[in-house]
């Protein structure tokens, strides 16, 4: 376990305020309780200052984890957001997309959002953006990204996709041996 480095850092700041935008200062900056980000295996972990100084007395063989894994950097140095990290992006995503209850189920068997399953979505949301979604009854399913702004996904016909999916709560229990 050890702090990220600056390019490390970048590289993970820059995809969480993709989805989150200025609200990463949310994540590191908690007066009562200060987090930080730690590397442990090629993934980037979300915890407490006193649970990782209680962490420092594991030897880094038998440490398995610790805090929330927001996700892991591949071999080629690009950092993978993981769906374990949903939580503290549903608490403060820019950009949220709602999908009714016979679009939940395709969504959560990793398929794309078509606008035949669109319940709401944020206003001005642009083309690209990173956007969580969620049930109609506000339960934070999974997240992806935009494929039309909010104002295209108007005239677009059912069968468009409307948000690519990158992540959904079934994969814990597709990737139940690779997710930790």
């Amino acid at each position: 376990m050890r702090p990220l480095t600056d390019t490390e850092t970048k590289t993970l700041f820059t995809k969480l305020s993709h989805y989150i935008g200025s609200n990463i200062v949310h994540l590191v900056d908690k007066p009562d309780d200060p987090h930080v980000f730690r590397l442990h295996r090629d993934r980037v972990y979300y915890a407490s200052e006193a649970c990782m100084k209680a962490a420092t007395s594991i030897a880094r063989p038998n440490l398995i984890s610790l805090g929330t894994c927001f996700g892991k950097f591949s071999k080629t140095g690009k950092f993978r957001l993981h769906i374990t990290a949903l939580d503290h992006l549903t608490q403060y995503a820019k950009y949220k997309v709602w999908i009714k209850p016979n679009g939940e189920l395709p969504f959560l068997y990793g398929n794309h959002v078509v606008k035949a399953h669109l319940g709401r979505i944020t206003d001005d949301t642009p083309e690209h953006a990173g956007v969580v979604v969620l049930s109609m009854s506000g339960m934070a399913l999974g997240f992806g990204v935009t494929a039309r702004s909010t104002l295209d996904t108007r005239k677009m016909d059912p069968t468009s996709i409307i948000v690519f999916h990158q992540s959904d709560s079934g994969e814990y229990l597709r990737d139940e041996d690779t997710l930790f």
